[in-house]
């Protein structure tokens, strides 16, 4: 799942630590921002905690660039990534950042690719030579891209095959986003996976992977302009190349159902997800899209925040409930609300309540008091994005690969300060009122034997091959 700045300044806040008072013009990470002569675009976070520093190399194309029926071509040309260059050979990039005690890895999604390094300070001039050598000189041969689509094939059928929330996941997305390349997994549909070829990544490469096409953030123990000046020798020497443009994100459409049900022998609690469709940073009119993150913190606020109080304490309905919202996407973009019933509760008794609810907070309004309080947890979290060396990294990012701005990312505690009440009370009438939503059960079958619900259940494999 996709994490929204609001999630990834949250995992970095501890309860104690929200006693700071936060200015109401507060940046977040005062970056120095360059752009190559080949188009590359250089975030450099300075950070003092630790000698060391983290590269992140994001290029702007992900599952939604795919071209038709070739769907996990993206997550393939990640794996593809690692498996070498003349210079490079398959597997020694993993070991040279390994040899200098640092690590790395990749990752795909709907918008954007990302590859990054953490490495001791005077090692980042290596791994921008890696990162690149393999921005130009990927060797895509059947050789090795042959074995590798098995690799993917195998994360294929551990991580969604035979994996009971992914497969409810999958289905779940289609029925909700039918035909929208939001509509599927990251990681492809399997039949077309199986048909990938060592030609359809290379030009797909070719097409996307490019110095104008990529966003390269820094953040460590660094001078900007000493890193700016590496940047431009090592970067800089990378031929632009023409780059193929973004198909547009088309309207969401109405959800084929609105409610869907999926049972299974490997799912041993019963979940509920209700998601909406609604809009993100990029398809918002004026500033929904922070309204929705303040709504998403004020319900999702622990034990305090009104659905936990009403559906896990007084109606003892839920054992638990949470709320997620990515708005950084280049379309509209989902709200979801998950709850796991109570133990001996029906999943049909919690789906009413969590409506009942929903539609009386949205009668009545969250007040002041919820709404300030959520503002100001997330606008203190913030702060502490500042001490670690990856979040820079994630933040900007998202940002810059879904059309946004530096300045979208520094001034968002002043955008969250700015959503007033009844901003998050009418994104609160908004969301209840959405008809693109569906509500999903994923439930255990009662009448499976032993047998069936240990083979349904995941097998975690220590030899998957997979990033």
């Amino acid at each position: 799942m996709r994490l929204s700045f609001r999630s990834l300044i949250a995992v970095l806040t501890c309860a104690g630590a929200l006693m700071l008072i936060v200015p109401a013009s507060a940046a977040v990470f005062y970056p120095r921002s360059y752009t190559l002569d080949n188009g590359l675009q250089l975030i450099v976070v300075p950070n003092h905690l630790a000698p060391a520093v983290t590269q992140m190399v994001w290029y702007k194309v992900g599952a939604t660039d795919e071209i038709s029926g070739k769907t996990g071509l993206a997550h393939y040309l990640e794996h593809l990534m690692f498996r070498g260059t003349a210079k490079v050979g398959p597997g020694e990039f993993s070991k040279a950042v390994a040899a200098q005690g640092g690590n790395e890895n990749a990752f795909t999604s709907y918008d954007y690719t990302a590859y990054f390094e953490t490495v001791a300070v005077d090692r980042l001039p290596l791994v921008m030579q890696l990162e690149a050598d393999r921005m130009q000189n990927l060797r895509i041969i059947p050789e090795t891209a042959v074995p590798e689509l098995k690799v993917v094939m195998n994360e294929r059928h551990q991580r969604t095959d035979n994996n009971p929330e992914s497969r409810f996941e999958e289905m779940f997305r289609r029925n909700l986003l039918p035909g929208s390349p939001y509509g599927r997994l990251v990681i492809g549909i399997k039949p077309q996976i199986e048909k990938l070829t060592a030609q359809d990544a290379a030009a797909f490469y070719r097409a996307h992977y490019a110095p104008n096409n990529a966003v390269v953030i820094i953040s460590g123990d660094v001078d900007p302009d000493q890193v700016y000046a590496e940047a431009k020798t090592i970067y800089g020497a990378v031929p632009q190349r023409a780059i193929a443009p973004r198909p547009p994100i088309p309207a969401a459409p109405m959800p084929l159902k609105t409610e869907v049900t999926m049972i299974d022998p490997g799912v041993e609690q019963a979940q509920l997800e209700m998601d909406s469709v609604v809009a993100s940073y990029a398809t918002q009119k004026k500033a929904e899209a922070y309204a929705y993150e303040v709504l998403a913190e004020a319900l999702d606020g622990g034990e305090i925040g009104p659905l936990y109080r009403d559906l896990v304490k007084t109606q003892a309905v839920a054992s638990g409930i949470e709320t997620n919202y990515d708005p950084d996407a280049r379309g509209d973009t989902i709200f979801v609300i998950a709850a796991t019933p109570r133990p001996g509760k029906d999943i049909k008794l919690l789906d009413q309540a969590l409506k009942n609810e929903l539609k009386q907070l949205a009668k009545t309004g969250l007040d002041d008091k919820a709404v300030q309080n959520a503002k100001l947890r997330l606008t203190r979290a913030a702060i502490f994005a500042r001490d670690s060396l990856a979040t820079p990294g994630y933040a900007f990012g998202m940002a810059l690969t879904t059309g946004h701005t530096v300045e979208d990312v520094e001034n968002w505690p002043e955008r969250i300060t700015a959503v007033t009440t009844a901003d998050v009370n009418a994104a609160l009438r908004a969301l209840v009122a959405d008809p693109h939503h569906a509500v999903g059960m994923l439930l255990p079958d009662p009448h499976a034997t032993q047998a069936a619900r240990d083979a349904a259940r995941p097998v975690i494999s220590h030899d998957m091959g997979i990033r």
